[in-house]
């Protein structure tokens, strides 16, 4: 069977008005020209669609089949049509953002003020870990990402958009609270609430205390922030977080950060993307909206002594 897209574009037509006049008119086509496109159709089908009975045309039962199907292809290029052409104004589309977990916290603040901007843009977001977010850029099912450093071996344009200053984090009742200056050797008799292999911000402890030659201890392995600090909050230990994460945490007076010596330990976030992918105009929007705006979404509690900066970050680049 060799049925084209044309010759159900124009049987529905002439089904839908029970008309050759009629449909050669809409089609800006000639009669003869509908003519033949009916008659390849019902050649490559085996099956009469049309059958004339007096001045009338009538559907064979074929025909109400064949109708049902070009009705419905019809509907859906005319949908696709229109999500193209919002694609096209930036006005429309859908936008898949995943982030780590760690980000979250300033995505959703981000995006809700993204779509006041764009509010017929649908966001798709998607939460995962570090491991599960290069998942899914290697399998190619997210338009961008919001991550820590990306692996330096793949194929990816990423730019640092915001400072990420990783701080220690401890209930306020923990007796290091008063001190100033804590010296890292310290750090070694207490317990650490720390993230699951494969973190980049575990990655990133552990190659800092391992260059000073110190190994901090761990009581409980976690997979989230919030359950650290959760557990932070409740004495179970000591944690090591990302000062974005605890806004709240710290108003409240449920945490607070030590002033240990060497930290917080500054890194970056993210805005990556795989090379050479096709970005929409949306997907654009929202990188220039990142960038631009991002360190508004922020507000690193500048009361803790020097843990935190309302300063715009320093200029992006690629790599």
């Amino acid at each position: 069977m060799n049925i084209t897209l044309r010759q159900l574009q124009v049987f529905e037509k002439v089904a839908r008005r029970l008309s050759f006049t009629h449909a050669a008119q809409e089609l800006y086509l000639t009669q003869p020209a509908v003519s033949m496109q009916i008659k390849l159709l019902e050649e490559n089908l085996g099956l009469p669609l049309l059958e004339r009975l007096g001045r009338k045309l009538y559907l064979t039962e074929a025909g109400k089949e064949i109708y049902r199907l070009s009705r419905n292809i019809a509907n859906e290029l005319q949908e696709t049509e229109q999500i193209l052409e919002q694609i096209k104004g930036t006005e429309g589309g859908c936008l898949t953002i995943s982030v780590v977990s760690t980000v979250h916290y300033f995505a959703i603040h981000a995006l809700a003020d993204f779509c006041k901007s764009f509010p017929k843009v649908r966001i798709d977001l998607k939460v995962t870990n570090r491991q599960g977010l290069l998942r899914l850029l290697e399998e190619n099912a997210t338009d961008l990402a919001l991550m820590g450093k990306p692996p330096a071996d793949w194929d990816l344009i990423a730019e640092p958009f915001m400072d990420n200053p990783l701080v220690v984090i401890a209930p306020p009742r923990h007796p290091l609270h008063t001190r100033t200056k804590i010296p890292l050797k310290k750090l070694e008799r207490e317990t650490f609430l720390i993230r699951e292999q494969g973190s980049g911000t575990r990655g990133a402890v552990e190659s800092f205390f391992n260059k000073k030659g110190l190994s901090i201890s761990s009581s409980m392995e976690m997979n989230t922030n919030t359950a650290i600090i959760h557990g932070v909050a409740e004495g179970l230990g000591l944690g090591i977080v990302s000062l974005h994460t605890i806004r709240r945490e710290l108003d409240d007076g449920r945490l607070v950060i030590l002033d240990v010596e060497s930290f917080p330990l500054m890194r970056k976030w993210y805005l990556a993307h795989r090379s050479g992918k096709k970005l929409s105009r949306a997907a654009e929007a929202f990188k220039t909206f990142v960038r631009e705006r991002a360190w508004e979404f922020t507000n690193p509690a500048d009361t803790q002594k020097g843990q935190g900066s309302d300063t715009p970050p320093p200029a992006s680049g690629k790599r």
